[in-house]
């Protein structure tokens, strides 16, 4: 069995002002140990905020040894945990008509947006744990990003989980791109609730819910799908984010 989830952490804001990352980020890290993923995908992650996750998940790694870090960006990013999983190889690439261009964007996206990724081994079984964050202004460059993903790691015929903040709900053009015909992916979410029960991963900081259910964990067989939950801890009034985190079990 694996433990996968999705957490967009909200960059490091001071605009947040009483929610900004300083106040945020040991529960950050608390959320993530208590719920001890095998594989994470963050979200909107600075390299000081990266950093700090790097030096307090004890027991991750991070998945980062093929990157050009740039300060000025906000990175998805993979942590793992280091006593599961060998790593074949890894990889990211700019979601652009020229994905190899540092920090370019295409289609009207708001920010540079990436696809990460690695190819995992366990045991004699390996499969891409793939993390991304689709542009939040632009419908355009959203379903190009994803046909992009679609188009690198389908025709690799490996299985697959793919994760991260799409910025559209499910049924969207993006969700239909990424789980519709010729598709291997299924929705971890719709996989273990019943159909119409759905639930949002947005909020302001104060935990109600609103919008749409945005981050998503899909998987492709054999991954078979146990649970699907979405994380509301919380302090007191504080949360570590504006997106609640999502988890995901699944039996390989």
């Amino acid at each position: 069995m694996l433990r996968v989830m999705t957490f967009n952490l909200r960059f490091a804001n001071p605009a947040d002002g009483p929610n900004e990352w300083q106040y945020r980020k040991e529960l950050v890290a608390d959320v993530i140990l208590r719920h001890a993923p095998d594989l994470l995908g963050t979200q909107e992650g600075t390299v000081p905020q990266l950093d700090y996750l790097t030096e307090h998940l004890t027991g991750y790694l991070p998945l980062t040894e093929h990157r050009e870090v740039d300060p000025t960006c906000q990175y998805p990013t993979i942590y793992f945990r280091g006593d599961r999983f060998q790593v074949q190889m890894s990889g990211e690439f700019w979601l652009s008509e020229t994905p190899g261009a540092h920090r370019s964007r295409s289609w009207g996206s708001a920010f540079p947006r990436m696809a990460t990724f690695g190819l995992f081994q366990v045991g004699d079984r390996e499969f891409y744990f793939i993390d991304t964050h689709l542009d939040h202004i632009s419908d355009e460059a959203r379903l190009q990003g994803a046909r992009m993903i679609r188009n690198y790691f389908f025709p690799l015929n490996k299985p697959i989980i793919l994760v991260g903040d799409f910025n559209e709900p499910p049924d969207s053009p993006v969700y239909r791109e990424l789980i519709g015909a010729r598709s291997p992916l299924q929705d971890t979410w719709r996989a273990v609730h019943p159909p119409g029960e759905e639930a949002a991963t947005q909020h302001q900081f104060d935990g109600r819910p609103r919008g749409a259910r945005i981050d998503w964990i899909l998987v492709s067989a054999p991954f078979q799908v146990r649970k699907g939950l979405i994380v509301t801890d919380h302090r007191g009034d504080r949360y570590p984010s504006d997106h609640f985190p999502y988890l995901a079990e699944v039996d390989y």
